[in-house]
């Protein structure tokens, strides 16, 4: 179980193009501003042969000191590059959300809580794919517990144009639904990862 006493590690990763740092923004604001508790975010893209792009943060109770995510609590994992550079790196009885249809999963250890999300099919479904955070962030809000969910819907109707809004708010609600049906259902089995 994660010690509550230390400051919570998160992970977003996938491609640049997913809004992975916007990901990552949202849920701070949702932490810091409606929630009144603290958060450090940095991010790093990689544009290189992979293309992939992380967000980390840190949360916590009391101001933080900054520190790099090394051993993330949750991890978000919006592409098979981003889940096979970072899926390892979880810590015991850690929690991953993937995208279901662009992350094949393998080996886990296997105290780790694995959710998959149709994210992409529900985005292109609402009429823009591009709703694919917006889902992932309301499905990680719901099976992850870190923040509440009228805090995260708030910083979702506060992140976007006025234009976009409504339809990011209806994104939101759809992924927190589909996210608190996965944590209902409990995670999924994973065969077993052997270490090396």
């Amino acid at each position: 179980m994660r010690d509550e006493a230390q400051p919570a590690e998160i992970r977003i990763a996938g491609f640049v193009e997913q809004g992975v740092i916007l990901f990552a923004k949202t849920l701070a604001k949702a932490i810091v501003t409606n929630e009144r508790r603290h958060a450090s975010m940095t991010h790093d893209i990689d544009m290189g042969a992979s293309g992939c792009c992380s967000a980390q943060l840190l949360v916590a109770d009391e101001p933080l000191v900054y520190r790099r995510v090394s051993k993330p609590d949750f991890l978000v994992a919006m592409s098979q590059g981003a889940y096979a550079r970072f899926s390892l790196a979880v810590k015991p009885d850690g929690l991953v959300l993937v995208e279901e249809d662009l992350v094949y999963i393998s080996g886990m250890p296997e105290d780790t809580r694995v959710y998959r999300i149709p994210a992409l099919r529900m985005a292109e479904a609402l009429g823009n794919r591009i709703l694919l955070n917006v889902i992932m962030l309301a499905a990680f809000g719901a099976v992850s517990g870190i923040v509440k969910r009228e805090s995260l819907r708030n910083a979702v109707g506060t992140s976007f144009p006025p234009a976009f809004r409504e339809l990011s708010l209806e994104a939101y609600d759809a992924g927190y639904e589909r996210g608190r049906q996965q944590l209902l259902s409990g995670p999924l089995r994973i065969p077993v990862c052997e270490p090396s």
